[in-house]
């Protein structure tokens, strides 16, 4: 909540403003260990809705801002600077409106007495959950400075990952909105003036420019219809997928999808290793480990078989050998896990294994892009090809009947 505080300082100076904090005592501890004395504190109330209840997306913190947050963070409390301190600096050197509140609702927690970790629970869609586990442990270590810096590394890494299958994308994406542009515009403008002039002239058309004439045709006057189908098919598909069934299936389908599922299949594993790495050096056990990783899996088949390798673990068979039982978990990643498991370096070996899946798919998101512009250029070539062609072959079968 934000109170709206008025009052002066010991210089007699009249103060006013905002300030965000969990509850009235706490912005008034906070204002006067500023040195304010108060004189008006309540809450602050609008009668608009503001941006961030209008526009939520708009307003969230991106991942970046964690990062940046996270490495100066680190760098103040090795500078000897207490968290309170340091916290509210990044607090008024923050540009992003949303993290600049997160920061403050922090602060006064943590002037209520909350330790850090228990300031960080209440912010979950701004610190994911490995993030706010590894800080509780290194809050609990003496290690924070530490442990800020690797998950700093980690979600850096995780940001690296996601631009890169973007920006790889791109490309074709823009290839495709024109290629539909185009076609659209010789369907609906060029071939109707043809189709005119082939009806004026009355002369038999061959057959390749009659199909497609029809197909022409058919779209224009089932267009509409045809687009009404497929919006519903969509619509549908969409509500199915919300569920729990749906989505299982089609995280199903895509890690079974050519070329590009295992790409995903490669990110998926990569992530996973890099996770448990990055919690094993924190030094949680591997139980709570395998928990946090299932909350953070983007994929539900294959947060599953990591339920599975968990239960089984629990058992007592260990991590390499449930890890085996399941196709997902690459041949290469079971070895080094058993390795990791037998010299008590699951940390170096699970990021051994992360980076080394990583390198691969990126390899292979190159080679897909590069096999994917060819591919799209020659379908498009096909596409105004075969339009050339039947509008060619129809201009010299009338000049020949004319003749």
């Amino acid at each position: 909540m934000v109170y709206q505080y008025f009052g002066y300082t010991e210089d007699r100076k009249i103060v006013k403003g905002t300030l965000p904090a969990s509850n009235k005592e706490t912005a008034g501890q906070i204002l006067a260990h500023k040195g304010y004395r108060i004189l008006i504190l309540q809450p602050l109330t609008t009668f608009m809705p503001s941006l961030q209840q209008l526009f939520p997306s708009l307003c969230r913190v991106k991942p970046e801002s964690i990062i940046m947050f996270s490495r100066q963070l680190a760098l103040l409390l090795e500078s000897g600077i207490d968290i309170i301190t340091s916290l509210e600096l990044l607090q008024t050197q923050a540009s992003n409106t949303a993290l600049k509140r997160v920061l403050g609702e922090i602060i006064s927690d943590l002037r209520s007495g909350n330790r850090l970790s228990a300031a960080l629970e209440k912010h979950h869609k701004v610190f994911p959950p490995i993030y706010r586990r590894s800080l509780s442990v290194g809050e609990q270590t003496g290690g924070l400075e530490t442990v800020l810096r690797q998950v700093a590394d980690y979600m850096e890494r995780e940001v690296t990952t996601a631009k890169g299958v973007k920006n790889a994308l791109r490309y074709p994406a823009i290839v495709s909105i024109v290629a539909v542009i185009v076609i659209a515009v010789l369907i609906t403008f060029v071939l109707p003036a043809f189709t005119s002039l082939y009806s004026a002239l009355g002369a038999e058309l061959p057959v390749l420019t009659k199909m497609m004439l029809d197909a022409v045709n058919g779209l224009r006057s089932y267009g509409l219809h045809l687009l009404a189908a497929i919006g519903f098919a969509g619509v549908l598909a969409f509500a199915y997928i919300k569920t729990p069934a749906g989505i299982y299936q089609w995280h199903r389908l895509v890690l079974r999808l050519p070329l590009v599922g295992r790409v995903i299949h490669l990110n998926e594993l990569a992530r996973c290793c890099r996770s448990m790495s990055l919690l094993f050096r924190a030094g949680l056990p591997l139980p709570e480990i395998m928990s946090l990783v299932i909350q953070s899996s983007n994929n539900k088949v294959m947060a599953q078989a990591l339920a599975n390798v968990r239960q089984d673990m629990l058992k007592g068979e260990g991590l390499s050998r449930p890890m085996a039982k399941s196709e997902l978990f690459l041949p290469m990643m079971v070895q080094m896990v058993a390795v990791g498991e037998e010299t008590g370096n699951l940390d170096v070996t699970l990021l051994s294994v992360a980076q080394s899946y990583e390198t691969e798919a990126e390899d292979k998101t190159q080679s897909l892009v590069g096999l994917i512009q060819p591919a799209m250029t020659l379908g498009i070539g096909l596409v105004v090809a075969f339009i050339a062609l039947s509008l060619v072959s129809a201009m010299y079968s009338i000049y020949g009947q004319v003749l």
